[in-house]
């Protein structure tokens, strides 16, 4: 039990803390206004004050010029600036003390007990000197004007700062003067608005299976609860950057007729501490007010990083967002109306107790789409532009892989501005390759090459195309070009004819060939190198290092991963980690690399030395028209090793659909 007094107790406690700093705080508001008043009653010397009897005097002398009277003074000027004494002498002043600005003016305090003779007679002497009498005034209004001003002014900026500090004091964070700050910023999108639904979003088909889950739950959830099933309270959109998962999200939103959410990561994070929880737990409860609602969060990963990772240890502003983001989905008062709808192309950086279930229950991968999803995401993109009968969507989408839904959009929009350029009134085919070349390789450059560098960069793009087309691992040659585009001299564009989601041995060694192939032209024809095989040597190196440490391609070193990085996001993590083989095993690896190249670069050397001609056509194509395709190339050298290879696959299938049509001859038939 505690003995102190009351007094003591919140003395001690600091609970009277408060209350004496207000004290404090009203001394040097009065202090100000003392000094307001003071100011005040100097400003209203500058005037000459005179008594009643000096007045009289001034008036019958003549040197009253003008007069006013009001309830609380008399004021008036003189006509000279210094007064005359009652036998008309001038009253001689200090100059160093009285300007004549101040004696210019007078003001008095009228004697309210003079009789009714002494008025009349101030009247008769104002009238015969010709003063000009002013308005009568019941009150000094500019006084009071100005004693408003100076005096509410102070209180009232001082009364704004006082309620300020006190509420910031008080709390900082959560509601007074700073409430606005740790408000949600996210944006809803009502349902008034026009909606994005699933046919707005091109393929991803099985994507667009799962999340229709959701959609369901959405809109009957007692479908679900009445067989026991729970909804995932959170999906984990990841994929690479302009897959669409934005979309998908709007689109769930738009199917299921709910609010929709929306916020980025990065707008949780703020300065203060404490601020970024706040808007989340404003933000969780607006969609539950909302709900059934959806809160889609994008680049999550700005948010939602590994706690305590990285060589500067943790950040205390991302990681109390977090958690409070971990608890709002599954805390001890879950959200089970609100789904948690989050995207990012950074899954390796997130923190796992945001990735268990529970949190986010299911991962959805938004990957590039397929053939026949970039043909159907064309077909939504060139709604609204007038086509050519030559243009071929199909086409378009088979020389497309690898590009995503944004790379899509930007290429039928490079196409569009293209022929407005060029006066047309539709886009035809050769506008979507303008386009495509520009997107994949780069844009033209302006510079023009002198003539010994372009014929060794004919020759070197020569030797990339010939080997591309006599390879049969290699993608489809489609388009070669020594004109200057992006940061490269020359570009020789491969372009696959499906989408492989696996490769073999045999077809990284044909790419290997391929990469080298420039070099080696180089070598064949000038016998020396140049810089220009910058590019193909690193990916080359990158290649083949691969090769031999993680897909265990080596046989000198067998069926082994050498892990020699983890390739982990954050700064510090690896430096504690003991590599697992010896130094030993990392020179062999070296020279496996080494040996695996120096074996490719032989082999195209050879190659190209044996089509010696081919390379030489080529070239000087290359030289005279500075671009080449696929066409003219077969018309050049023949037909391509991917070509032939199709013809044998198609004969050998003919031949045996033929044998399977041969009538059955009886002497084939074994003996009994």
């Amino acid at each position: 039990m505690d003995d102190r007094s009351p007094d003591e107790q919140r003395s001690r406690d600091g609970s009277d803390a408060p209350r004496r700093s207000s004290r404090n705080l009203w001394l040097p508001i009065i202090l100000l206004l003392a000094v307001v008043a003071i100011l005040l009653l100097q400003g209203r010397e500058d005037n000459t004050k005179i008594i009643y009897t000096e007045f009289r005097k001034q008036l019958e002398n003549d040197n009253i010029a003008s007069v006013k009277f009001s309830d609380s003074k008399v004021s008036g000027k003189f006509r000279d600036a210094r007064m005359r004494d009652e036998d008309g002498n001038l009253i001689a002043y200090d100059e160093e003390e009285k300007s004549a600005k101040k004696q210019e003016e007078f003001w008095f305090v009228p004697i309210r007990d003079l009789g009714d003779d002494e008025r009349n007679r101030i009247d008769e002497l104002i009238a015969i000197n010709n003063v000009k009498r002013e308005q009568k005034e019941s009150s000094d209004s500019a006084f009071i004007i100005s004693m408003i001003v100076y005096l509410l002014l102070p209180i009232g900026l001082f009364i704004f700062l006082f309620i300020m500090f006190r509420r910031t004091r008080d709390q900082i964070m959560g509601g007074g003067f700073l409430s606005g700050f740790s408000k949600s910023t996210a944006q809803r999108y009502e349902k008034t608005q026009k909606p994005i639904t699933f046919e707005d979003v091109a393929g991803l088909e099985s994507v667009k299976a799962d999340l229709q889950e959701i959609i369901e739950f959405l809109k009957t959830p007692d479908k679900f609860q009445r067989l026991g099933g729970q909804v995932p309270k959170g999906v984990l959109l990841l994929g690479p950057p302009g897959t669409g998962k934005t979309l998908l999200a709007k689109a769930v939103a738009g199917e299921a007729g709910v609010p929709f959410f929306s916020v980025n990561g990065s707008e949780f994070i703020q300065m203060f501490v404490g601020v970024g929880a706040s808007r989340v737990r404003d933000l969780f409860k607006t969609a539950k007010e909302n709900a059934p609602a959806i809160v889609f969060i994008d680049e999550i990963d700005a948010v939602g990083r590994q706690r305590g990772a990285g060589l500067g240890g943790g950040h205390d502003e991302r990681e109390q967002t977090l958690n409070q983001i971990l608890s709002a989905m599954d805390g001890f008062t879950p959200n089970e109306t609100v789904i948690v709808v989050a995207a990012t192309n950074r899954p390796d950086v997130l923190d796992p107790a945001l990735l268990r279930p529970g949190r986010f229950d299911r991962h959805i991968t938004v990957d590039r789409p397929t053939l026949k999803g970039r043909e159907e995401i064309f077909k939504v993109h060139v709604r609204d532009v007038p086509l050519d009968d030559d243009v071929d969507l199909h086409r378009l989408a088979a020389g497309t892989v690898g590009l995503t839904g944004a790379d899509i959009r930007n290429l039928v929009n490079e196409a569009a501005l293209w022929a407005t350029r060029e006066d047309k009134t539709r886009v035809s085919m050769d506008d979507f390759e303008y386009a495509r070349d520009k997107v994949l390789m780069g844009a033209k450059r302006e510079e023009a090459m002198l003539d010994k560098e372009k014929e060794k960069t004919a020759y070197h793009e020569a030797g990339h195309a010939l080997l591309g087309w006599l390879l049969p691992g290699v993608d489809r040659v489609h388009k070669v070009t020594v004109i200057p585009r992006g940061r490269s001299l020359g570009v020789t564009q491969t372009l696959p004819e499906e989408d492989k989601m696996n490769i073999t041995e045999s077809e990284l060694h044909d790419r290997l060939l391929f990469l080298v192939g420039g070099r080696a032209a180089e070598k064949l024809v000038y016998d020396e190198f140049s810089a220009g095989a910058e590019n193909d040597l690193e990916r080359a190196t990158q290649l083949a290092r691969r090769m031999v440490t993680v897909w265990g391609m080596s046989e000198r070193l067998g069926p082994v991963n050498y892990k020699i990085t983890s390739e982990d996001p954050f700064l510090g993590r690896e430096m504690h980690e003991h590599r697992q083989f010896s130094e030993h095993t990392m020179q062999i690896i070296d020279e496996e690399v080494s040996s695996i190249l120096s074996s490719a670069a032989a082999q195209a050397f050879q190659m190209l030395k044996d089509s010696k001609s081919k390379l030489d056509a080529l070239a000087d194509a290359l030289i005279e028209r500075e671009e080449i395709d696929d066409v003219e190339i077969t018309d050049m050298i023949g037909p391509s090793a991917q070509d032939l290879s199709e013809d044998a696959s198609a004969s050998n299938n003919g031949g045996a659909a033929a044998a399977a049509k041969k009538p059955l001859d009886p002497a084939d038939l074994p003996d009994a």
